[in-house]
């Protein structure tokens, strides 16, 4: 197993999954959040390494908020720098219902392959 290809794998595959991952998390809660905030929640669930870097999510978050599909403030902060709040807007909520749906399909088109893969990997063997 290659660690470099497997991190270049998990990388590519990050880069729209991120914007993704983060309007949901922003749909799921009827409260505004901030970064640090919003990267605790991407932490695994049993623990261990995210698959987002939290530096990763601040740029994904301006862009989301620059097209409109999130809301943001700043809130002053008496223990450090002022804290910029974001919350999904309704244009923010439609766009995610569509890639809601782009994932789904997309999720289904490549399990089939991987299914088949999988079924077909006990009769020739591990690749050589």
């Amino acid at each position: 197993m290659n660690d470099a290809n497997t991190k270049k794998f998990q990388k590519d595959l990050n880069s729209g999954l991120v914007a993704l991952v983060l309007m949901a998390v922003l749909a799921a809660t009827d409260e505004d959040a901030y970064g640090y905030d919003i990267a605790k929640r991407l932490l695994p669930p049993g623990g261990g390494e995210p698959l987002f870097k939290e530096g990763t999510i601040y740029p994904v978050l301006r862009s989301l908020a620059a097209e409109g599909w999130l809301a943001s403030r700043i809130v002053p902060s008496y223990s450090g720098p002022p804290r910029r709040y974001y919350r999904i807007t309704p244009e923010g909520r439609a766009v995610l219902a569509e890639w809601m749906a782009t994932w789904s399909n997309t999720r289904d088109f490549v399990d089939h392959f991987l299914r088949a893969a999988e079924q077909a990997a006990p009769a020739t063997g591990p690749a050589q």
